[in-house]
């Protein structure tokens, strides 16, 4: 099976059990699983093979039981409601949504889900597995819709409908906008496509009205970034309070490398780091039901503060205090003072060995897989002398340059330089790029990094259609689910340029991107990555910008189309680069 999709032949048919059937990884249906599950179940053997369990006593290791819809059923469900015209007519989000929502699933499809329900009571996450996620390259990585459900409910046909609800909105979601954008952006057609979904426990455990595991994460065993002694090669590891939507998300995280876990952060004083860590989280919402919204992704999630963790008895393994009088973070709740999720009781005083479990899980992946990867997982942890809890959520090769080019240090600053940086993600050279789009630093207000998202969507349309790669400058952290902490767009909305630049301002001086999907896409895409901190660095050349041919302008973003192509050149040994303007 490795290195193809899986079909619904490879694993058990769906024996109208889940948690106490005979096996905790089936299929419902006929065709393909779609890349993730194929994925999942490429884990779930790995795990198994190579993964002892007596060299982590602490830990539980597992990916939590699913069961797959096979893409035969989408097919079904397409074809007998006629919705390939709806899907492919370009409508609005809301439309393609609500017209999957009044379309019936296959009457085949629903003794199995019935049966399910009756079974489960506890959280769902309704997850897609189109046959192009999780490619090697164009990988599709968060263009998908994600649903979770509580199925708490009492009355089961209430839990049941809740359930065909969320498989539709998955559905429905391979013809939204952005994914439309994308498919097109990847040379391939929605007709290309088709979804399979995956309905999997969510791993964590109730708290009052709260579902959440303690703590969730992302693992690359490839670092673009350099921090402090780790090479690239020693990776890094993403952990966030809560579900792990905050991660993918590109929200507030605690990131380290896994070589040195104890290597002091790198903030200036703790204040400035109190200021950069997680002061919120997701959670699935289990108490009063929410406004009915099926086609709302985060229809049944709830975005907690600290102060609810802290409620829940979830936060001293994973926070320190600050004490105002030595002006120092002591692991642990400690009295009164601030939070700061820096995760010092586990990676600098060893309560747990989880470090060691995550170093040989990201080295028994790349065994199998051959290539560097990304993990997702999730971690419980026990409770009166139990072993936590780790459910393995995801794995995907990482695409790492070979064939460097060099970068001399002299090239890096200049007239001709429009842009230069020592962290640069990608690799090699780039020539013939003539527009450029780019947020006025001018005009920028944070309150307004929606609208801005927008607009880039819309030029990026235009850009793609014209088949023109572009260079594209903002400030903050794109694709940041926050809008505080950048411009929130999906990956779809600028998936038209060829480099992508973050900048940092005064007032919008972040860390800058850290979201999962946006890592993959900028790695499996080919895209070069400039951060640009205004502290630091070489600066933009704003004025030479603004003295380019004007293509479109509003009042916080342009677009301009230069004389000279630009070039663009990334040296991805040492984690710089430069942009050079043409001579005209």
């Amino acid at each position: 099976m490795d290195g193809a999709v899986a079909s619904g032949r490879d694993i058990p048919a769906f024996d109208r059990h889940f948690f106490d059937g005979k096996e905790r990884f089936t299929c419902i249906g006929e065709g393909s699983l779609g890349g993730k599950a194929a994925g999942l179940l490429r884990s779930h053997r790995v795990l198994s093979e190579r993964l002892r369990a007596q060299d982590h006593p602490g830990f539980v290791v597992e990916v939590p039981t699913l069961t797959v819809i096979a893409t035969g059923l989408f097919d079904a469900f397409m074809e007998r409601n006629g919705l390939w015209e709806a899907g492919l007519a370009g409508a609005s989000d809301g439309v393609i949504a609500e017209a999957f929502q009044k379309a019936s699933l296959p009457a085949e499809l629903l003794g199995d889900l019935r049966a399910l329900i009756e079974k489960v009571h506890q959280p769902l996450a309704v997850r897609s597995s189109s046959l192009l996620e999780d490619a090697l390259y164009r990988p599709f990585a968060g263009v998908y819709e994600t649903k979770m459900i509580p199925n708490n409910q009492l009355e089961r046909d209430a839990r049941f409908h809740k359930l065909v609800e969320a498989v539709k909105f998955v559905y429905a979601s391979m013809f939204f906008e952005s994914a439309r954008t994308y498919i097109r952006a990847a040379g391939r057609s929605s007709r290309d496509e088709k979804m399979a979904v995956i309905i999997q426990e969510v791993v964590g455990r109730r708290r009052g009205e709260r579902f959440y595991p303690d703590f969730s994460g992302v693992a690359r065993s490839y670092s673009y970034y350099r921090s402090g002694s780790a090479r690239p090669e020693d990776g890094v590891v993403n952990l966030a309070l809560g579900l792990g939507k905050t991660i993918v998300d590109g929200g507030l995280v605690w990131a380290y490398s896994p070589a040195y876990p104890a290597a002091a952060p790198p903030y200036a004083s703790p204040s400035a780091m109190l200021r950069e860590t997680q002061v919120d989280f997701w959670a699935v919402n289990m108490g009063k039901p929410p406004a009915h919204d099926p086609t709302r992704e985060t229809e049944y999630l709830l975005r907690c503060g600290l102060a609810d963790a802290e409620t829940d008895g979830v936060l001293a393994p994973l926070a320190s205090t600050y004490d105002a009088q030595s002006d120092r973070l002591r692991p642990g709740l400690n009295g009164a003072g601030p939070r700061a999720v820096d995760f010092a009781p586990i990676l600098v005083y060893d309560s747990l060995p989880f470090n060691d479990l995550v170093r040989t899980l990201m080295r028994v992946c790349e065994e199998a897989v051959g290539e560097k990867v990304e993990i997702e997982f999730a971690v419980t942890l026990g409770e009166d002398g139990a072993p936590a809890r780790l459910g393995f959520l995801q794995m995907r090769p990482l695409v790492v340059a070979h064939g460097f080019v060099d970068v001399a240090p002299e090239e890096m600053a200049g007239p001709g330089i429009l842009i230069a940086s020592d962290a640069v993600m990608g690799n090699g050279l780039l020539e013939g790029i003539r527009d450029v789009v780019y947020v006025r630093p001018e005009s920028f207000d944070a309150s307004r990094t929606r609208a801005i998202g927008a607009e880039v969507a819309r030029l990026n349309a235009a850009l793609l259609e014209a088949r023109k790669p572009y260079l594209l400058i903002g400030f903050g952290r794109w694709g940041s689910s926050d809008p505080w902490l950048g411009i929130p767009v999906e990956w779809g909305s600028i998936c038209g340029a060829a480099a992508i630049v973050e900048a940092t301002l005064p007032d919008m001086n972040v860390d800058l991107s850290q979201g999962s999907h946006f890592f993959h896409n900028i790695s499996s895409f080919g895209v070069s990555y400039f951060c640009v901190r205004h502290d630091r660095d070489a600066a933009v050349d704003w004025a030479w910008l603004d003295r380019q041919e004007t293509v479109a302008q509003s009042e916080c973003v342009r677009q301009v189309r230069l004389a000279a192509p630009l070039t663009i050149k990334v040296d991805g040994r040492a984690g710089c680069g430069l942009i050079r303007k043409g001579a005209a």
